[in-house]
């Protein structure tokens, strides 16, 4: 899966648009990353810049946006109402898809170190990047603000984390950064068939992780009661990691429960929505859809379609499309407007800037033609790919007609699993498709490289070295993945839908000759090696799979023939 990041640097200068566009364009520079969104401030003088990509893109983005804001920003002349302490005040990276948290983590320590040496910056890491607990909380590293650094610097307990040294012109001019990293915050709007903002606040404090005041004798309108220490007491709500309140919307007439949900791995979208439709159901209240602010991952609506789908007893190894429709539609995401994934979702979003057009976006007809032309890419090794995927295709199709058999319903789900394994093995051998064709262009890229001095002779034959040794890999992972569609296969033709056994069997076929084309193309790139050893390594793994993907066919096909002839 493709690793993409989010970062939402906030800049301390929200009135100048000059030097906010400066800003931005650096960002933007390279056009590697995506950006999402710029917030100017006028009042806060700040502007929060969101923007997207793969994390080494992100991380170089981010260097230059600061190194942009602390040639244009003067934190001595610098007043606004938001809490600061730097040019760039905070930048923090945010996992969206394909990356951990904990990655993220260590991404961002990486990049307050490279800002700190990089850039002369001191930096400070919070949240989930912080090296110590209390740092984990913003406030702390940002403790009074800009005008507290004199203090702070070259001072233990106090210091940043990179960067520290007596407070001289150069602090002085730039201020500290806070780098951090934390989860996807969802902003999410909960419509409700009522015009009471009294209504959906209650709802609201029903469910939001802070709760609601505890009152003298449980009475609403009774006084707020206090803890030993003076402060409200709190009965919690229902689910973490959420903040939540409710309001009329004049735009559509409704009244809505507006939530952000900072934890989607405690609090995923779908359970939001179902805790704020059983607090509203219990008010004699119904929502009625939902309206997402801004950008969402794609795992947050993959997973709630796939919650719906559990409930109904139905296979979740279907495509992420139609899986895709069933979270729209059970959440009522299109009911105050269009839900348009490829403008929602941030994953497509990012797709749709890449303008190359891959070989498994074309028609079956448009895939031949290439194949067919005089360009020698896409060649067997891409045809070997799309073969697997086709054999885990077959696979995948017998799993959910399994699953939705009329008589079999108790067995829903032990098809479902089947399906998504062959779902999961079909995508690898999808994108192996273009691989493929990428490895073969790797090593043309390097009959274009220099090779005058003895030097450049040298980085020529390693770049040939590296590029081959890839061209040789692609193809095993091919062999690997096609060959893991045997165990689906088998599975289906022995417990499966008996009228759908021959397409076990074609895809027995396909994944037999994905196995043996791969290893064709693995044969011939590793006579390229110059180091044998590799090279003999991965020729015996090779020939050790094609020979076991031979006699599991045969296995399969006799399985076939033997529900056939009953």
């Amino acid at each position: 899966m493709r690793q993409i990041i989010e970062c939402v640097p906030n800049f301390s200068e929200g009135r100048d648009r000059a030097v906010i566009d400066a800003i931005t364009a650096e960002i933007e520079k390279g056009g590697e990353v995506r950006l999402l969104d710029v917030d100017p401030g006028e009042a806060t003088n700040r502007t929060v810049v969101t923007f997207v990509g793969e994390p080494e893109a992100v991380l170089d983005a981010a260097v230059r946006g600061v190194r942009k804001a602390a040639e244009l920003i003067d934190m001595r002349q610098h007043h606004g109402a938001h809490p600061r302490m730097g040019a760039t005040d905070v930048c923090p990276l945010i996992p969206v898809s394909g990356i951990t948290l904990e990655e993220c983590a260590e991404l961002a320590r990486k990049l307050a170190k490279r800002i700190s040496e990089e850039l002369n910056i001191p930096t400070y890491c919070y949240e989930a990047a912080a090296f110590t607990p209390e740092r984990k909380n913003l406030a702390v590293c940002r403790a009074g603000e800009y005008e507290a650094l004199p203090e702070k610097m070259n001072h233990e307990g106090k210091a940043p984390d990179f960067g520290d040294r007596p407070f001289d012109e150069g602090v002085a001019r730039t201020g500290a950064t806070a780098v951090g990293a934390r989860d996807f915050l969802i902003a999410v709007n909960f419509n409700l068939n009522t015009t009471s903002t009294r209504r959906a606040n209650a709802i609201a404090f029903d469910v939001r992780e802070k709760g609601r005041p505890m009152r003298e004798g449980g009475k609403v309108n009774g006084k707020p009661m206090k803890d030993e220490n003076g402060n409200t007491i709190m009965i919690p709500g229902t689910l973490k990691g959420t903040k939540a309140i409710g309001w009329f919307i004049d735009e559509y007439g409704v009244a809505q429960v507006s939530m952000n949900i900072t934890d989607m791995g405690v609090t995923p979208l779908h359970k939001a929505f179902d805790e704020v439709s059983r607090a509203a159901s219990a008010r004699g209240i119904r929502v009625t859809g939902t309206e997402i602010v801004g950008l969402v991952p794609k795992r947050a609506i993959i997973e709630a379609g796939k919650h719906y789908l559990r409930m109904q007893q139905r296979s979740l190894g279907i495509p992420d499309e139609e899986i895709i429709k069933i979270a729209v539609k059970s959440m009522g995401l299109d009911e105050l407007k269009e839900f348009r994934p490829e403008e929602k979702i941030i994953e497509y979003m990012l797709d749709a800037d890449d303008k190359a057009k891959k070989l498994v976006d074309m028609t079956c007809r448009e895939f031949a033609d290439e194949t067919a032309s005089e360009s020698p890419a896409p060649g067997g090794g891409s045809i070997s790919a799309y073969m697997g995927a086709l054999a885990a295709a077959l696979g995948t199709m017998v799993a959910n007609l399994s699953a939705h058999k009329a008589g079999w319903d108790d067995r829903w789900e032990e098809f479902s699993d089947h399906a998504e394994k062959g779902r999961h093995i079909l995508d690898r051998l999808i994108a192996l498709v273009d691989e493929d064709t990428e490895a073969f262009n790797r090593i043309m890229a390097v009959f274009g490289m220099p090779k005058n001095t003895p030097e450049e002779k040298a980085a020529r034959a390693a770049a040939m070295e590296a590029a081959t040794l890839y061209a040789t890999e692609v193809p095993l992972r091919t062999m690997k993945a096609s060959f893991e569609t045997f165990d689906l296969l088998e599975a289906m033709a022995t417990s499966g839908n008996p009228a759908s056994v021959s397409d076990a069997g074609v895809g027995a076929l396909a994944a037999r000759s994905a196995v043996l084309g791969a290893q064709l193309n693995v044969r011939i790139n590793a006579a390229g090696l110059k180091d044998r050893v590799a090279a003999d390594k991965i020729l015996a793994e090779a020939a050790e799979i094609a020979a076991a993907a031979i006699r599991r066919e045969s296995e399969i096909l006799d399985i076939v023939n033997k529900v056939i002839d009953k």
